[in-house]
């Protein structure tokens, strides 16, 4: 007798549900692993995961195996990549797949973004979160980290050019900026950075 084909979406469901009742993540891995294995076409894995896609412990594995079927699939690597950053996996996993989705697709944003963040250095983070502001200029979020992590830079290391940079960014943003709540904030970022002596 010919057993029937699993309904992934249904199956991982299932292993979410029961692993949110029992919190017993090795038994989670185990059965995502069966499902990727009974069903390991990458289409229907996306599409049956794309639920849990923000559970980390549940995109992961899923991913893994999608990743291993598109090896050039950026937005595969991009969640991926989240994936493992929120799952404390470290700046080396992840900067590694947010390097290799930017080769796959240089205008992916994600893969940019995971690419500046995933830098351990701080210094080297506000460059690169730099790069990733001049390559995307609409790119609000990549600014608002260039400003954060630039005055950061001037704060610990008593650095006047990111001190500069900090400023400049938050005042670009302050132009765009339509809530109030955050015009204030930026207004208050800005006042507060220009009366550094550093």
């Amino acid at each position: 007798m010919i057993a029937s084909p699993i309904d992934p979406a249904a199956a991982i469901a299932t292993a979410v549900q029961d692993y949110r009742d029992t919190g017993d993540v090795g038994s989670l891995f185990t059965r995502l692993e069966a499902i990727c294995v009974a069903c390991p076409d990458a289409d229907t894995l996306i599409e049956a995961v794309e639920p849990f896609r923000e559970m980390p412990e549940v995109a992961g594995p899923i991913y893994e195996h999608v990743v291993a079927a598109r090896p050039e699939d950026a937005r595969a690597l991009v969640i991926l990549a989240n994936a493992y950053w929120l799952a404390g996996r470290g700046p080396d996993s992840v900067g590694a797949l947010a390097t290799r989705a930017i080769a796959a697709d240089p205008a992916n944003r994600g893969a940019w973004h995971l690419w500046a963040l995933s830098e351990p250095t701080l210094r080297d983070r506000v460059d690169r979160w730099r790069q990733v502001a001049e390559r995307f200029p609409s790119d609000e979020l990549a600014k608002a980290n260039l400003a954060d992590n630039a005055a950061s830079l001037a704060s610990t290391e008593r650095d006047r050019e990111a001190l500069q940079v900090a400023i400049h960014t938050y005042r670009a943003l302050l132009r765009t900026a339509k809530r109030p709540e955050q015009r204030n904030a930026l207004e208050r970022a800005v006042s507060t950075l220009e009366h550094w002596t550093l």
